[in-house]
């Protein structure tokens, strides 16, 4: 396994210690030269310094900066010249590094296998991982940041918040170059990886599903789009095919008003609130005879209000969705985009346990998806 780049610095500290290029009381490089030499973030020499601080080979002063302690000897001999890293927790660190994991919510639908791809590619490579749940709470999302940095942590994955567009601890850690990969989503103006799938492509394959069968009058139904590119690229995905199919949707056919299949607010009031915006927006375009549904649950929501009103669903309504929980008996019950979480999950870790070349450019991965039929189509 690689030496973490943190590791790589302690080592070379420690050497010029040992071998006497550096003394008791010469100042030692500070995170910024450490940082610009190495070519790494702050955050990277700033957690070997402390490193070394801990090892008692230097001693950091605030205000002034870090100099070679006077009884460095003595934590020289408790590491090897050959791998200066041999304590107990060194050896632990270079066995075991750990990633963080934020998210605002999982389930059956989407999230669960994002996570196990995440872990299982940890598991594969001697790491471990941990997990917050952020509840769509932008202030639980920047604490978990700063704990995870606070711990030490070698990367972050970060799911982002609904609607979230500017967190500046995340902004701090990209302008640092810390390890931090985004899945699911990208956040516009932030120079982050990102891993997803391709929302704008998938939304025109499933609206394509309807409309070559002729289909025409067609909704789109979906929590707020402002700032959450997931679901502004599947509108953009969902009106593409609309108009390349020559029947531009018209502005009350769009709903994007439901909200409690957010985290923190699936309870029954929000549901009842949903349920009946729903019905509201049936009655005034019935001419509507599809839908096409940005999240699996919303999709459940919109099931119960046809049912209950009587009409049938392919016969009468049909409906395509996004994500689906697993089915292994009998069709699904949507016909719905298949995003391949634990693709995603997978390859956020790598790309944030592997760190990124100078000359590596590429920000945006894109995941493939499947569109599957259901028992909502005919």
């Amino acid at each position: 396994m690689d030496i973490p780049l943190y590791e790589q610095i302690f080592n070379h500290i420690y050497e010029k210690i040992s071998k006497g290029e550096l003394k008791k009381g010469d100042r030692v490089p500070s995170e910024k030269e450490l940082a610009d030499h190495f070519n790494v973030s702050r955050i990277t020499s700033k957690k070997a310094l402390e490193m070394l601080s801990r090892s008692k080979l230097i001693e950091r002063i605030q205000g002034k900066g870090s100099f070679v302690a006077d009884d460095a000897a003595a934590g020289l001999q408790q590491a090897s010249p050959l791998n200066p890293l041999e304590s107990t927790e060194a050896k632990q660190r270079m066995a075991w590094r750990t990633i963080g994991v934020i998210i605002p919510d999982f389930g059956d639908a989407f999230g669960a296998e994002l996570i196990r791809g995440i872990e299982e590619h940890c598991s594969l490579n001697g790491c471990g991982m941990m997990m917050k749940l952020t509840y769509d709470n932008r202030e639980e999302e920047e604490e978990a940041i700063r704990s995870f940095i606070k711990l030490g942590i070698d990367g972050i994955i970060v799911f982002p918040g609904h609607g979230e567009h500017y967190n500046s601890e995340l902004l701090r850690l990209v302008l640092d170059g810390f390890p931090i990969v985004l899945v699911d989503r990208y956040l516009k103006g932030i120079a982050a990886m990102a891993v997803f799938t391709d929302n704008r492509k998938a939304a025109f394959d499933a609206t394509s599903v309807l409309l070559k069968q002729g289909v025409r009058q067609i909704g789109f139904l979906s929590s707020p789009a402002d700032n959450t590119t997931a679901i502004e690229d599947r509108l953009i995905g969902f009106n593409d095919a609309c108009a390349e199919w020559g029947c531009t949707p018209k502005p009350e056919h769009i709903m994007t008003n439901l909200f409690s299949t957010l985290p923190q607010s699936f309870e029954s009031v929000n549901v009842d609130k949903d349920l009946e915006t729903v019905r509201i927006f049936l009655e005034r375009n019935a001419e509507l005879k599809a839908f096409v549904v940005s999240e699996y649950n919303l999709s459940l929501l919109l099931q119960e209000v046809l049912v209950s009103s009587g009409k049938k669903i392919p016969e009468d309504y049909q409906i395509v969705c996004f994500d689906s929980p697993g089915q292994h008996f009998g069709q699904y019950l949507f016909t719905h985009v298949r995003q391949d979480e634990r693709e995603i999950g997978r390859k956020a870790a790598e790309l944030v346990l592997g760190g990124r070349n100078a000359e590596d450019t590429q920000l945006n991965h894109i995941i493939p998806h499947k569109i599957l039929l259901g028992r909502s189509t005919l």
